[in-house]
């Protein structure tokens, strides 16, 4: 039975999402996006920016199940409690409305859809055109590209637990 999967790239300055329809092995590109954030603003005026963008996609797409990559913690610690901040509307967004979430590191979704765990944003984006090559001309940014790779990485491993179950 096919599913919806979004994938979910968080960020408080842009966040990425990109939807998948998953039949099986098969891999259908469906939408792609970016919601961006203003830094002159307040950073509740931006969670609230990313949190109604993502719950208007959510609304629109209504997603079987959704996939978010996990935060890495970096030497700027600012930084890293607002990208927490992002993901956890990442996070709200899809289960508010009672659609499962997944989580992934990083380096899984990069070695998921390119085979090697410290692929660049090149990398990424040439692969997610040749597993959905609808996306070519279609899909702008990389935040985009990189919530496809999350959509592409939870189709295989939710696969798997599958057949393991």
């Amino acid at each position: 039975m096919p599913v919806i999967i979004l994938g979910i790239d968080p960020g408080l300055r842009a966040t990425g999402w990109g939807a998948v329809r998953a039949d099986g092995a098969r891999l259908s590109f469906l939408s792609a996006g970016t919601i961006t954030t203003e830094a002159s603003v307040s950073l509740a005026e931006r969670l609230t920016a990313l949190y109604n963008g993502l719950a208007a996609v959510v609304a629109q797409l209504a997603p079987d199940e959704a996939a978010v990559e996990n935060t890495f913690v970096n030497r700027d610690a600012v930084a890293t409690l607002k990208l927490g901040q992002a993901r956890g509307i990442a996070l709200l967004a899809p289960a508010i409305t009672g659609v499962p979430v997944s989580e992934y590191a990083p380096n899984l979704i990069k070695k998921t859809v390119v085979g090697a765990g410290h692929a660049d944003k090149k990398q990424i984006r040439h692969m997610v055109t040749m597993l959905l090559p609808k996306t070519a001309g279609l899909v702008k940014g990389e935040h985009a590209y990189d919530a496809l790779a999350i959509a592409i990485c939870h189709s295989s491993h939710r696969r798997a637990l599958k057949v393991a179950a």
